[in-house]
């Protein structure tokens, strides 16, 4: 059991888009696709790739354990108020989903619930370009604060999101 989880928080409005904006341009010249699930399409199929996604991209994370079942997973991730398809940014190559940074709403923040990509596509910057992108999500919602967890031994992850301005923050892990 995890005693101290990694929590980390954005204020958006400090976050200097214009250093990262290159990421996402840079995949698209490699032509990668950023769009969201609310623009591809909240429909059954689209969640059941999104849970075929996210299981790949989450089997080595330290700690992890056991994937959710698909109803765990549509229960516990998509059927709750938090869910919102706009949140979640996919990268395609052509038809193939390849990464995807899912982002919740929690009223005062937003939550970076997972970001991923899966290991062929992976250490070509995807995750910040996701990242970056996925960003205006919670300018939609009107809020400042991004916040995301991680475990401990997660150091890519977390070196990532402080590479994006994530700081250190203090509050109960949801």
């Amino acid at each position: 059991m995890v005693q101290q989880w990694v929590r980390l928080e954005l204020d958006v409005r400090a976050f200097d888009r214009e250093r990262f904006n290159g990421q996402v341009e840079r995949c698209r010249k490699e032509g990668l696709v950023l769009t969201t699930l609310a623009e591809l399409g909240d429909a059954p199929e689209h969640r059941r790739t999104l849970y075929e996604l996210n299981r790949e991209c989450s089997a080595d994370i330290p700690g992890r354990g056991e994937f959710y079942s698909y109803e765990e997973y549509v229960k516990q991730r998509l059927e709750v108020a938090s869910f919102d398809p706009r949140g979640v940014v996919i990268a395609l190559d052509g038809d193939t989903w390849i990464g995807m940074a899912a982002t919740s709403h929690h009223g005062r923040f937003v939550f970076n619930e997972m970001t991923g990509v899966i290991a062929p596509h992976r250490r070509r910057g995807l995750s910040i370009a996701m990242k970056t992108f996925g960003l205006d999500f919670a300018r939609l919602h009107g809020v400042h604060t991004v916040r995301t967890v991680h475990h401990p031994a997660n150091t890519r992850a977390i070196a990532m999101n402080r590479a994006l301005g994530f700081v250190d923050a203090h509050w109960e892990t949801p």
